[in-house]
């Protein structure tokens, strides 16, 4: 039986897409969500799935909003008001700012903050795509140090134009990896249907969604809009479903890689 395994990213992001995701995950195909843990929704979104059944990872963020380590610590990363670097900072940066050992203050800082909201270690343990080698390197080196499940990127990849066949290994299976929300004319439809016409037998294909609805605050701050609602309604689509089940395809969780 060939098996996919369905990501949610950016849980905490704002209300609106705490929504989006909850409604992903009880209605829908989502039962692995990723985790903001510094921004001010998180508690929220936290409480509206916090007794479901599902994988829970560290989806670790330094792109939006306020560190959770002392920004003093991080300079390479905040601006003079102690926020976050935006995305299109790192995009458009000649070179990357990111300082290793900063990275690592921060990452362990929302390692602790994950700690604390869950009572437990994240089920996987990634970032949020951003354009920076040395925040990469960080995490994977954390994950290695504190024994997690690191869901990485190929070396080399660009985090938003991930190649065809793209793969990575978490534990002992070989991960394709899909997420073109961000490309021109996307439609989550057909990037799933195109999943599914072509799933490796050695590994398991992994698409990474963005669900969600739109409040000020994502509005202000995120350049991925539409397609959070269009993946929503993609993912509880009763025939989406059925079209998984008349394939025989088994959606899985981190917890089963």
């Amino acid at each position: 039986m060939n098996k996919i395994l369905l990501r949610a990213d950016d849980l905490g992001y704002s209300e609106a897409v705490n929504y989006g995701i909850e409604k992903s995950v009880k209605e829908g195909l989502i039962q692995s969500v990723g985790v903001m843990v510094n921004m001010p929704a998180t508690q929220h979104g936290v409480s509206l799935l916090i007794n479901e059944d599902i994988a829970f990872g560290q989806h670790t963020n330094i792109c939006v909003g306020k560190p959770i380590s002392d920004a003093t610590q991080i300079p390479s990363m905040v601006d003079e008001k102690g926020n976050f670097k935006s995305s299109k900072e790192y995009r458009e940066a000649t070179s990357d700012f990111v300082v290793f050992e900063e990275a690592l203050i921060e990452i362990e800082a929302q390692y602790h903050r994950f700690l604390a909201l869950f009572g437990k270690k994240p089920d996987y343990f990634e970032g949020h795509a951003i354009a920076s080698a040395n925040f990469f390197k960080a995490l994977e080196f954390f994950a290695k140090e504190h024994d997690l499940v690191y869901s990485g990127l190929p070396e080399e990849a660009e985090p938003n134009s991930l190649e065809k066949d793209a793969s990575v290994q978490i534990n002992q299976t070989k991960v394709y990896l899909i997420m073109e929300s961000m490309s021109k004319n996307y439609n989550p439809y057909q990037t799933f249907e195109n999943m599914l016409d072509h799933l490796h037998e050695d590994g398991v294909s992994m698409m990474i969604f963005h669900p969600g609805y739109l409040d000020a605050f994502i509005l202000a701050n995120s350049s991925l809009l539409i397609p959070r609602t269009q993946e929503v309604e993609m993912l509880i689509d009763p025939r989406v479903k059925q079209q998984i089940i008349e394939r025989d395809i088994e959606c899985i969780d981190y917890r089963k890689l």
